[in-house]
């Protein structure tokens, strides 16, 4: 992983669940990242919810992307 790349992480299905129930939301409705981007961690199976951690300034932004 390059020092410059957010870090990528799958999440469980009890993380995902919350995140879920915390914005009102469906798998569908997430925005989704093709299998085949160098983030994402080789083996990944389609389907699974990845958390993505970039920092900016001080503060760490969070975004949720599907495999797809």
């Amino acid at each position: 992983m390059h020092t410059l790349q957010p870090k990528h992480t799958i999440l469980k299905d009890d993380e995902l669940q919350k995140v879920l129930q915390k914005f009102h939301i469906t798998i569908a409705q997430l925005p989704k990242i093709k299998s085949t981007d160098p983030a994402v961690p080789e083996g990944t199976a389609l389907g699974k919810v990845m958390k993505i951690e970039r920092k900016e300034s001080e503060k760490v932004q969070v975004y949720y992307r599907v495999v797809a």
